[in-house]
């Protein structure tokens, strides 16, 4: 310890502080040195760490000068950037077609009938005239079905049957919000009204199936309230007299009146935002002068939600089956057909286990390979010369030795001779060393 302190008295004084006494001086010891050194690398580290794992892929110069096979492996690389690359520009088509998927338009065609059962109108026959007379009888009943699906142009196979729907479609209740049907008051006076409402959750099915019993003919109203997505809205009259479209969603509404106010040239020549209304907008909009974008909020008194389909049903209890089988096309807007496998796409896109598995591979063959050229650089610099290269060896390492021990500014060969201890600042550091030993021997033998 005592030869260490006095090694490092080669730092200049401190300066007196403010309180007149005289500061304590730092030598610059092995610790402090070393910490500097590690700052100043610490920074670009990680730029070393990216740099170094795009390089690790590729083969030393030297490695495929000795290996001309290495060659292929160059051309591969450069196959797998080009693949990259290609799929960069995949991924980031699709991700725009997913976030907004145009829709495709499409007929949903709506099957309408019923069936029965147990239905006998002899009157000696009648489900009353058993019960009568104790003789066990099904009382009647029939069963209303309302399904559809999504035509295709492939929907038959080669012998013309009719093949089964598309799981890859949406089903048929999915199309609506809600279905309601009416039954007739005066034949069922307690629960004529059957609601199916999408938003209890329920799973998407196919087709409805409503099952009652009774042996009269009636009227049945079926209201069928589509689901739009995005929402679509009713235009009022006047609106729909201006823009020529009756239904639609509020942005399509919005650029239909935009392009109708650029058409007759109502946009105002000093201030672009303001519109000065014709007399058929005045009337929508409500004043001779309106600025943009108050239009969507000035636009609400004229949209409503589109009207219901209202469909009416004759439910027979008596000829073929089945009976009254009505058929109905509705246009519909489906997501395009691909839209899964699409998202399936950038799902397995994003999980490549094996392709990370291969890569880590790779870059420990390369990591062993740069190991095994710098040792046979090692053992050749031996063979070729032992005696400079043994020499060059330890002056190497005896220079990352003293940088270790924070000894790289110190000159042996000076320290060595009287002068070097004759030098003006010496007295002052032997004295601030020789002040600190009583207050390091107070504090204990073990301090010493």
């Amino acid at each position: 310890m005592h030869h260490h302190q006095v090694g490092n008295t080669g730092t200049p004084p401190m300066s007196a502080g403010p309180s007149g006494k005289r500061g304590r001086g730092r030598p610059l010891t092995g610790g402090a040195n070393t910490s500097a050194f590690k700052a100043a690398d610490v920074a670009p580290a990680a730029a070393r760490r990216k740099k170094q794992k795009v390089a690790e892929k590729h083969i030393p110069d030297k490695v495929a000068s000795l290996l001309p096979e290495s060659a292929i492996y160059t051309q591969l690389l450069e196959f797998e950037t080009r693949v990259d690359a290609a799929l960069a520009r995949k991924k980031l088509d699709i991700q725009e077609a997913v976030r907004s998927p145009p829709p495709v338009q499409r007929i949903l065609r709506m099957y309408v009938f019923n069936t029965f059962a147990n239905q006998n109108q002899d009157p000696n026959n009648s489900y009353h005239h058993h019960q009568q007379f104790g003789n066990p009888r099904e009382p009647p009943s029939w069963t209303l079905r309302i399904m559809g699906r999504i035509l295709e142009s492939d929907a038959r196979d080669p012998d013309g049957n009719t093949t089964k729907p598309n799981p890859a479609l949406p089903k048929f209740s999915s199309f609506f919000k809600r279905i309601t049907i009416q039954l007739d008051p005066s034949v069922y006076p307690d629960n004529h009204t059957i609601v199916w409402d999408a938003g209890r959750g329920s799973n998407h099915v196919e087709g409805f199936e409503i099952k009652r019993q009774g042996d009269k003919e009636f009227l049945a109203n079926i209201k069928l309230e589509m689901d739009y997505t995005p929402e679509r809205f009713k235009l009022s009259a006047p609106l729909a007299a201006i823009l020529g479209v009756e239904v639609d969603t509020r942005s399509r509404i919005i650029a239909a009146l935009w392009q109708y106010i650029k058409g007759k040239k109502l946009q105002n020549a000093t201030d672009p935002t303001l519109i000065n209304c014709d007399p058929a907008l005045q009337r929508i909009l409500g004043d001779k002068s309106v600025r943009f974008a108050s239009v969507s909020s000035r636009l609400n008194q004229h949209l409503s939600p589109p009207q219901p389909i209202h469909l009416e049903h004759r439910m027979k209890v008596s000829g073929p089956m089945p009976a009254s089988n009505a058929c109905y096309d509705v246009s519909v807007n489906v997501p395009p057909p691909l839209l899964k496998e699409m998202s399936a796409f950038l799902t397995n896109l994003e999980k490549h286990r094996d392709i990370d598995l291969y890569d880590d591979l790779i870059t420990s063959s390369i990591r062993k390979i740069n190991e095994h050229l710098r040792r046979r650089a090692f053992f050749l610099g031996f063979s070729h010369s032992p005696v400079d290269f043994i020499n060059g060896l330890i002056a190497s390492q005896s220079r990352d030795l003293k940088m270790v021990v924070g000894q790289v500014g110190r000159n042996a060969e000076k320290e060595r001779r009287s002068d070097f201890y004759n030098q003006p600042w010496v007295e002052d550091a032997v004295i601030r060393y020789l002040n600190r030993r009583p207050a390091k021997a107070s504090e204990g033998p073990g301090n010493t």
